[in-house]
C-alpha cells in the first residue's frame, strides 16, 4: 500500500435512475425504479427517493411495487447509459493511463501514474475537479473516494454517497475500519457475514482480534487469509488498465435458498438472457456456455458445454444452460446461480444453429421482460412501447412512454431541457404519427461559436 491517497474510486450515484431523472423533468425529486417490469423482473437501480421506502437493487420488482406503489417504474435504456458512461470514462482517462472500469458507473484510477496527484492536498483537488467536470458534461453526480489502496478508496466512496468526496489519510485506516461492520469489507456478503456473526465476529476489529488461523478455520485458506489482510487495511492490488474481455458472465445470490426445481430453471433462463444482453452490448459472441451453482452447503459446481461455433443467440444460450442444469443435483437448495459465456469472438456463426426466431439484433429493452417471438403479421400490428423509452409524435414532438396496455400508449411530452413537466397524451399503440426514437443528450452540446472559438 502506498503512502499517499492517490487511488481514486468513482461511483456514479444511482446511475440508471439518475439518468432517467435528468432526462425527464417530471421525475426529478421523485421515486424512480429502473429494471425489468415483467413478472420475474428485478430492480437494477432505485433513486434515493425510492430507497427511502426500502427499495434496492436486485430486489424482485413485485416487492418493490409493494413498498413504493407510487414510484415511476421504467425499463432500462442501456444504449443511453453506455454513451454517458463513455463520457465519464473519457474524463477519467484524461487523469491517468491506469483506469480500471468495474462497470458502466464505477472505476478505479491511479492518480500517481498520471502524475496529477502526489499527496492528500493534490488528490483532493483532482477529485473535486473530476466531480465538477462530470456534472458539467453529463448533468449527473458522482461520489469519489481517495485512499492509499483500492479497498479503502472504494469504502471511502461509499461513505461519500451521495454526491460527495471522502479522503482517507494514510495512517488512519485501522482506526477508521475497526468499528465498521464486517459487511464493509469486499467479499463479505450476507452468507459470509452470517457465518462470522455466528462465530461472534461482527466488526472489522473483531476480525483482526480473531486472528488469521481462526479465520482460515472458519472460511477456508484463501478467504481467511484475504479477509484478515483486509481487516488490517492491507491491500497491495494495483489499478489494472482495461484488458481484453475473456468471458462474460452474470450471477445472483439469493437471500433464501431456492428449493423448487422449476424456480431454479426459471432463474437460469433469466440469467442466460442477461448474459446475452451483456455479450451483445460488447459486440461479442462465444462458444462455451458455463453454468455455476452454489448449493445450500456452500459447495460450488460448474458445468460447461462448448458449441460448434460462437453465438449471441439467447435461445441457444438458454437451451445450453438448461442442458447443463439437468446434470446438477439441486436437492437441498441453491444459494447462488450464474451463467457465463467464454471462448469469445467478435462474430457469430448463426448458420450452425436452428434459431427459435429471427432476432432484430437489438438488445432487449427490459431486464427480465424479454419479448417472446411473434409472427411477422402480429409484429407488424403490435408494436412494443417500453416504459421510459423515447418517442416522437408528429404533432407533439419528443416525449417518453409512461405506460402502455389494452391497445393504448400514454406519453409525456418533455425533454431534458424542459423548464416544467410536460403534458400527457394517450394514443393507440399503432398510431402512425408515433414512433420510437433515440434519447436526447442530457446536456445540450455547446456550438463552437458559443465557446468563442
Amino acid at each position: 500500500m502506498r503512502n499517499a491517497p492517490t487511488i481514486l474510486h468513482l461511483d456514479m450515484d444511482a446511475f440508471y435512475a439518475s439518468v432517467e431523472q435528468a432526462s425527464k423533468p417530471s421525475l426529478r425529486g421523485k421515486a424512480v425504479v429502473v429494471g425489468g417490469l415483467g413478472p420475474r423482473g428485478v430492480v437494477a437501480t432505485a433513486s434515493y427517493e425510492a430507497r427511502v421506502f426500502g427499495v434496492h437493487s436486485a430486489m424482485p420488482m413485485a416487492q418493490a411495487r409493494r413498498l413504493a406503489p407510487n414510484a415511476a417504474y421504467l425499463v432500462p435504456r442501456f444504449g443511453l447509459y453506455r454513451s454517458i458512461s463513455e463520457q465519464v470514462m473519457a474524463l477519467l482517462h484524461e487523469l491517468s493511463p491506469l483506469v480500471e472500469p468495474l462497470s458502466l458507473d464505477e472505476a478505479f484510477v491511479d492518480l500517481e501514474a498520471g502524475e496529477v496527484a502526489w499527496d492528500a492536498g493534490s488528490a483532493r483537488l483532482v477529485g473535486e475537479k473530476l466531480r465538477a467536470d462530470i456534472r458539467g458534461a453529463t448533468g449527473l453526480s458522482g461520489s469519489v473516494g481517495l485512499a492509499a489502496s483500492k479497498m479503502l478508496a472504494k469504502i471511502a466512496s461509499e461513505q461519500a454517497k451521495p454526491d460527495g468526496l471522502v479522503l482517507i489519510e494514510p495512517g488512519t485506516e485501522r482506526a477508521m475500519l475497526g468499528p465498521m461492520t464486517v459487511r464493509t469489507l469486499p467479499g463479505v456478503g450476507p452468507a459470509t457475514g452470517d457465518h462470522l456473526r455466528r462465530a461472534g465476529i461482527t466488526t472489522v476489529d473483531e476480525i483482526a482480534e480473531a486472528g488469521e488461523d481462526e479465520l482460515v478455520r472458519l472460511l477456508g485458506k484463501a478467504h481467511g487469509h484475504a479477509l484478515y489482510a483486509m481487516a488490517l487495511a492491507r491491500d497491495d492490488r494495483p489499478v489494472v488498465a482495461e484488458r481484453e474481455t475473456k468471458s462474460v458472465s452474470v450471477e445472483d445470490t439469493y437471500d433464501v435458498d431456492i428449493h423448487d426445481r422449476t424456480r431454479v430453471g426459471m432463474e437460469v433462463q433469466r440469467l442466460a438472457d442477461r448474459c446475452v444482453r451483456r455479450l451483445r452490448a460488447a459486440g461479442l459472441s462465444g462458444r462455451t456456455i458455463v453454468l455455476k451453482v452454489r448449493r445450500y452447503d456452500f459447495s460450488t459446481l460448474t458445468r460447461s458445454e462448448t458449441l460448434r461455433g460462437p453465438t449471441d443467440d439467447p435461445a441457444v444460450v438458454r437451451e445450453a444452460a438448461a442442458r447443463l442444469l439437468d446434470s446438477v443435483d439441486t436437492t437441498g437448495g441453491v444459494r447462488l446461480l450464474g451463467v457465463g459465456v467464454s471462448g469469445l469472438a467478435d462474430y457469430t456463426q448463426e448458420d450452425l444453429f436452428a434459431q427459435a426466431a429471427a432476432g432484430d439484433g437489438v438488445e432487449p429493452a427490459a431486464e427480465e421482460d424479454v419479448a417472446e417471438p411473434v409472427a411477422e403479421a402480429e409484429a407488424a400490428v403490435e408494436r412494443r412501447w417500453p416504459a421510459g423509452h423515447d418517442v416522437r409524435h408528429a404533432g407533439y414532438g419528443h416525449g417518453w412512454v409512461q405506460g402502455s396496455g389494452l391497445g393504448r400508449v400514454t406519453v409525456r411530452f418533455e425533454t431534458p431541457g424542459s423548464a416544467v413537466p410536460g403534458r400527457v397524451r394517450t394514443f393507440r399503440v399503432d398510431d402512425p404519427e408515433l414512433e420510437p426514437v433515440d434519447p436526447l443528450p442530457l446536456v445540450p452540446e455547446v456550438p463552437a461559436e458559443g465557446l468563442g472559438v
